[in-house]
């Protein structure tokens, strides 16, 4: 199963992310269908309501960027690491 990590910033708003997680898919889509099932609301923030990843949002399997970002149909190997990166601002 795909392990998805994530960046410590989202542990405030999803408590038990920034531990990482795997989950049974094929997809990326997948991956953020079963993320919702396991964290509620975070599909949201990093979808918007056509299923296209948000542009503050980036997926990266192992080292690579997804190619389509509008229907998330990248797939993906059993042994594959997706990492999640959110864009930060502030200063």
């Amino acid at each position: 199963m795909p392990a998805v990590k994530f960046t410590t910033h989202l542990e405030k708003f999803f408590p038990g992310i920034a531990q990482g997680v795997t989950v049974q898919a094929g997809t990326v889509a997948e991956v953020v269908t079963a993320l919702e099932q396991q964290f509620p609301g975070l599909a949201a923030y990093l979808v918007d309501d056509q299923g296209a990843l948000r542009k503050h949002v980036n997926i990266f399997v192992d080292d690579t960027l997804i190619h389509d970002r509008q229907r998330l149909s990248d797939s993906l190997k059993e042994a594959d690491r997706v990492y999640v990166f959110q864009a930060l601002s502030g200063g």
